[in-house]
């Protein structure tokens, strides 16, 4: 289940420091850089089997803890980070518990079978009336 803004605020700790890049001498004094830091583990609103998956595709994310840290630094304001953090989150959920569905493999068709053998007859006697030289 992917959960919504308010419950992701509850359960995740932002961290904020300055950021680099775009704001002239404002960059030098105010904290626009967030982190957000999850840990998958106490999440409340994932149940047992997503907090394993997450696990499993989400492993090269993952700190020595669990943590999953999300960083954004794009914008001038701390909270356009924020948002942005919170964004990226719930995209990266969705992505990493989208189950795919099993493919049914299919016959493939006896009409397309043939069609494509006459095509097959088609081009070949082009090829060998180019060969053969013309008497009239």
């Amino acid at each position: 289940m992917i959960p919504n803004k308010e419950d992701i605020v509850k359960v995740v700790l932002f961290k904020t420091s300055r950021s680099g890049g775009k704001g002239g001498q404002n960059v030098n004094k105010v904290s626009s850089k967030v982190e957000l830091i999850l840990n998958i583990n106490s999440v409340p609103f994932l149940n047992d089997d997503e907090k394993a998956l997450l696990n499993e595709r989400l492993a090269h994310r993952l700190d020595q803890e669990g943590n999953l840290h999300i960083v954004s630094q794009e914008d001038r304001s701390q909270l356009m980070n924020k948002e942005r953090t919170i964004i990226k989150l719930i995209a990266l959920l969705k992505s990493a518990l989208h189950i795919q569905k099993d493919r049914k493999p299919t016959k493939i068709p006896k009409s397309v079978i043939r069609k494509r053998l006459a095509d097959k007859q088609i081009k070949a006697t082009k090829k060998e009336n180019r060969r053969r030289p013309q008497f009239d």
